[in-house]
């Protein structure tokens, strides 16, 4: 018999994670590593964790990820995002709960192009005299 599964894609930055949730005893699993070793910091795996805290949903779905592009802090945001996005397919009722906390919401910051004439976006090079 299939197993039910739930997806979600999330963007941060320049990171796509693709999620997919499972019943199951509420693992997290990045690009086949535990989440703790994938991610360095604590704090980062918090914000991972923050959909199924809200919703109570922590030990009830594992949840299965495949993130490219950008570094931890993009991809956390990513996943986040996409964990949003896939617990709304569980039940539509989270959304009201989920869009409060503002974890529906793509964050469109990116990153500002280098401008011709400068070092980066905005430095200017240092002025000479001569």
């Amino acid at each position: 018999m299939a197993q039910v599964q739930y997806y979600g894609t999330g963007r941060r930055k320049s990171s796509v994670a693709r999620v997919r949730l499972v019943p199951g005893e509420g693992r997290i699993i990045v690009n086949g590593r535990d989440i703790r070793d994938y991610v360095p910091y604590e704090s980062l795996v918090e914000v991972v964790k923050q959909p199924l805290v809200l919703t109570e949903t922590l030990g009830s779905y594992d949840v299965l990820v495949n993130v490219k592009g950008g570094g931890f802090s993009g991809q956390a945001g990513a996943i986040r995002h996409g964990i949003a996005r896939a617990l709304l397919q569980v039940d539509p009722e989270y959304r009201q709960t989920l869009k409060r906390a503002g974890l529906l919401t793509r964050d469109a910051r990116m990153k500002e192009r280098k401008k011709y004439g400068l070092k980066g976006a905005r430095r200017a090079p240092q002025f000479s005299k001569r």
